[in-house]
C-alpha cells in the first residue's frame, strides 16, 4: 500500500492547479453573476491541452486511476460552474466509450472535442421531467422507420444542452422491457428535429449551462445507436425471452464510472473553502487575538480538514479499483460519491460560520462555493440513490 503520488502525477496536479489559480479563479465570479458559459476560459484550456480528448485517454492508460480526480479536484478548486463547462463532456464520453463500437468512438469522440481553435461540447440526455434518478421511467422513444430512428421526447436539466456538438440522448425502443428496452443514440446538433429549450437559472454552477434538450421526429441514420443495430437487436431478443443480462442499464453502469470523478470536483470545492478558511481565521482579529487562535473556530477548521481527507481518500480508492477493474462490490464509486457531495454541502456552511456576516456576502467567495456544493448531492445521483445502492449492495 502506497499513499505516495508519482513525479508525474504531481506534474499533472501542479499543471492543472496553476491553470485553476490564473485562469478560472480571477473571472469565476464574474462568471457566476453573468450566468454565461465560459468560452474563452475553455479555449484557453483547450490550448494548454486541458480540454482534450488526450486528457482522457492519458487517464485510461494510468494504472492508479487517479489521473482525472487529480486533474478535477484542484480545477474545481478554481470554479465549480466553469469546471463543469470544462468537463462536462465527459460524461457522454464515457457512455460513447463504454458502449460504443470502435467505429462510433473513432468518429464522434473527436467530434465532442472540436480544435483548440474551434473548441466544442457534447452532451448526456437522460433525465426527464418525470423520471429523474428512476431512469427506468423513460418517456422519450425511439421508432425505427426503415433505415432511420425517429426520436420523439424531452430531456432536462441537461449539461451543456444549450451548446452541444453532440448528444448522446438515452430513449426506450421497447416499453414493456422496462429498462432493458432502452437504448442510446448518437445525435448532431444538425441532425433534423432536436434543438435545445429553456436554459435553467441556477442557485450554483451558474457558469456551466443547464437546459432543456427537445427532440421533436428527431431522425437519424439507423447505425446511430451506440454499440450498433446487432447488438440491440441481440439484447432486446434475449430480454423478451426472459434471459437476465445481470447488468444495470447502461445510463446508470455510466453513472458508476464516473461518480469518483464527480466526488473528486466536490473535494475539490470543499478545499477550496477551507483554505480560505484559514487564511481568514489568521487575519481576522477578534477580542485582540486573530479568530484562528479561537477554540470555537478551531473545531470549525478541524473538522472541516478530517472530512475532506476522509472523503478523498474514499475517492481514490474508489478510482483504483476502476482502473485495477476491481468490482464495486460495496458500492464503492457510491461511497465516494456520497461522501464528498455531503463533505462539500457540510464544509462549506462552515467556511461561511467562520466568515460570520462577511460569510453571507458576495465580498467574498464562500457564499458561492456554498452555493455551487448543493449540486453534488443532487445531479448524477441524489445522496438518497447513492445510499439506496450501498445498501442494496450491502444485503444482496
Amino acid at each position: 500500500m502506497d499513499f505516495s503520488l508519482t513525479e508525474e502525477q504531481i506534474e499533472l496536479q501542479k499543471w492543472a492547479h496553476e491553470f485553476a489559480e490564473k485562469e478560472i479563479r480571477p473571472v469565476a465570479a464574474e462568471y457566476d453573476e453573468a450566468e454565461e458559459f465560459p468560452w474563452p476560459v475553455l479555449k484557453k484550456a483547450a490550448d494548454a491541452g486541458l480540454y482534450s480528448l488526450d486528457i482522457y485517454m492519458n487517464a485510461q492508460q494510468d494504472p492508479t486511476g487517479l489521473t482525472l480526480p487529480l486533474i478535477m479536484e484542484e480545477i474545481f478548486w478554481g470554479c465549480a460552474g466553469i469546471g463543469l463547462a470544462i468537463f462536462g463532456t465527459g460524461l457522454p464520453l464515457s457512455a460513447l466509450a463504454s458502449v460504443g463500437t470502435p467505429e462510433q468512438l473513432f468518429e464522434w469522440a473527436p467530434r465532442m472535442f472540436g480544435t483548440p481553435e474551434d473548441p466544442k461540447v457534447a452532451a448526456f440526455g437522460v433525465t426527464e421531467p418525470q423520471a429523474g434518478s428512476d431512469v427506468r421511467s423513460l418517456r422519450t422513444k425511439a421508432k425505427r422507420e426503415g433505415d432511420e430512428w425517429v426520436i420523439n421526447g424531452q430531456k432536462i436539466f441537461i449539461t451543456n444542452g444549450q451548446y452541444a456538438n453532440v448528444y448522446v440522448i438515452v430513449a426506450t425502443v421497447d416499453p414493456e422491457l422496462g429498462h432493458r428496452g432502452q437504448a442510446s443514440f448518437i445525435i448532431s446538433k444538425d441532425d433534423p428535429g432536436i434543438r435545445p429549450g429553456k436554459k435553467e437559472k441556477k442557485l450554483g454552477i451558474r457558469a456551466s449551462d443547464t437546459s432543456e434538450v427537445i427532440l421533436e421526429d428527431c431522425r437519424i441514420p439507423v447505425d446511430r445507436v451506440l454499440g450498433g443495430i446487432d447488438r440491440l437487436e441481440g439484447k432486446l431478443d434475449k430480454a423478451r425471452k426472459g434471459e437476465s443480462s445481470g447488468r444495470a442499464s447502461a445510463a446508470l453502469r455510466t453513472f458508476e464510472v464516473t461518480r469518483p470523478s464527480v466526488a473528486a470536483q466536490a473535494v475539490g470545492v470543499a478545499r477550496a473553502a477551507l483554505e480560505f478558511s484559514i487564511d481568514y481565521a489568521k487575519d481576522r482579529q477578534a477580542f485582540g487575538v486573530p479568530i484562528a487562535q479561537h477554540q470555537s473556530i478551531q473545531n470549525l477548521i478541524a473538522d472541516m480538514a478530517v472530512e475532506i481527507e476522509a472523503a478523498r481518500l474514499l475517492v481514490h480508492r474508489a478510482a483504483w479499483m476502476a482502473a485495477s477493474g476491481q468490482p464495486f462490490t460495496k458500492a464503492e464509486g457510491s461511497m465516494s460519491k456520497l461522501k464528498a457531495s455531503e463533505v462539500a454541502v457540510s464544509v462549506t456552511e462552515k467556511a461561511v460560520q467562520v466568515l460570520g456576516g462577511y460569510g453571507y456576502i458576495r465580498d467574498f467567495p464562500v457564499e458561492k462555493w456554498y452555493r455551487d456544493s448543493k449540486i453534488y448531492t443532487i445531479f448524477e445521483g441524489t445522496s438518497e440513490i447513492q445510499r439506496m445502492v450501498i445498501a442494496r449492495a450491502l444485503t444482496a
